[in-house]
């Protein structure tokens, strides 16, 4: 019995990865497959941004980061979850509307809330950093729920 259990569960979670790659990839704002138009995702929580280099790069489940050290990329793989952008790096403001949707982001315009890195689209005017703030915790349950919605598609 054990012996047949065996390949049922390493079957099983192969499935369960290879789904979440496929989703990541489907959902996710990405440039052929790079995630934060190639910043280094470590450099938001060190308070300035920096783009990363194409030789010192990590793919997680899917979504590939450039770093700008290998320490970098080595304090990324730790905790992967924690670094990476919410709502697959959307702008999220836009995820947070009634009828939400996937807008570009600027990666020089974010916000680090509990340890977590928003990006918000920031163009021809408009910032929509600054309307997050307005009510940012309306905005974030919103773009919270809304983004569970997009990623179970």
């Amino acid at each position: 019995m054990k012996i047949l259990l065996l390949p049922l569960i390493f079957l099983f979670s192969f499935s369960s990865f290879a789904q979440t790659e496929v989703v990541r990839k489907k959902h996710y704002n990405t440039s052929d497959n790079i995630a934060l138009s190639g910043y280094d995702p470590m450099t938001y929580f060190a308070k300035k941004p920096f783009a990363g280099k194409k030789s010192i790069a990590y793919t997680y489940l899917g979504i590939t980061y450039y770093f700008v050290s290998e320490k970098s990329r080595t304090i990324f793989k730790t905790n992967p979850s924690k670094y990476e952008p919410a709502y697959g790096g959307w702008c999220a403001y836009a995820l947070a509307k009634k009828k939400p949707e996937k807008m570009e982001a600027d990666p020089e315009t974010y916000k680090i809330v509990d340890d977590k890195l928003y990006v918000f689209y920031n163009s021809f005017g408009i910032n929509t950093v600054k309307k997050w703030n307005k009510d940012e915790e309306k905005s974030k349950a919103s773009a919270d729920k809304n983004w569970n919605i997009i990623i179970t598609d």
